[in-house]
């Protein structure tokens, strides 16, 4: 059997976008390619008449339901699979060469799974910060200018995840885990870890950055995050265990 990419599952998220007419073409860019959810995060000014004039009357319903939030972190809660865009490449995650490889690996993802797509502002793109919520990261080719126009860049991607809504084989993906649900898991691995003693409590933030790198890099699904926080739990408990039976051995030998 056959299936298309599941557009209703995409999201366009634009970090901190500067110019309003941005917001439009880029709400203009969705309409055309058949996405509809946009979600702009602490936009610096966003002027409504001047969006909506260059979103055109058709892509006034995209404007209509745009999502705004103060917190990139809050914007993505629900959010099972996050990709970031950077001209920016190297590090520890998963990088795609292109959007047309993108959108062949959404298919199956996006069947059961909300994604993000993630925009940075136009003068310097998504920060460390911003990329640290990713499960990985799309780079648009060019030939020499490496970077694009805000809107330019949205209207790349959702071409190529469009063209990609053809018939295609489908694999089976599983519910992954949203943010949220990861971000819980990595707080609470925080605090085990630490008192357990396995990382330097005065630089912890190293060790955990590596542990998210490691995490977003499996693609970790719902049930599989529930057994890492089950894990930490029962450490939790036994630590506290030995705890209280050395404390009642030490009360007794007194």
């Amino acid at each position: 059997m056959a299936v298309k990419i599941n557009l209703a599952n995409i999201a366009i998220v634009l970090v901190q976008p500067n110019i309003s007419e941005n917001i439009g073409a880029a709400a203009r860019a969705m309409c055309n390619m058949g996405l509809r959810r946009l979600i702009v995060v602490d936009p610096p000014r966003c002027d409504l008449t001047r969006v909506c004039k260059m979103a055109t009357h058709a892509a006034l319903d995209v404007v209509e339901d745009m999502e705004v939030f103060t917190d990139l972190s809050e914007a993505l809660k629900e959010f099972a699979y996050v990709v970031g865009t950077t001209a920016r490449l190297g590090g520890q995650r998963q990088v795609i060469s292109s959007p047309a490889r993108l959108a062949e690996m959404l298919i199956p993802i996006s069947a059961d799974n909300p994604i993000a797509i993630i925009f940075g502002p136009e003068d310097r793109g998504l920060t460390n910060e911003d990329l640290r919520f990713c499960h990985s990261v799309m780079t648009i080719p060019t030939a020499d200018f490496s970077s694009l126009n805000l809107a330019q860049a949205v209207m790349v991607v959702c071409y190529e995840l469009f063209r990609c809504n053809l018939d295609a084989p489908r694999d089976f993906t599983p519910r992954l885990a949203n943010r949220f649900e990861l971000d819980a898991m990595y707080a609470q691995l925080k605090d085990v870890l630490l008192r357990i003693c396995f990382i330097n409590p005065a630089n912890p933030d190293y060790f955990m950055n590596n542990l998210r790198h490691f995490g977003t890099r499996m693609q970790l699904r719902a049930k599989e995050v529930q057994i890492v926080r089950g894990i930490c739990r029962q450490i939790d408990w036994y630590g506290r265990h030995c705890f209280e039976q050395g404390k009642a051995s030490r009360d007794a030998g007194k």
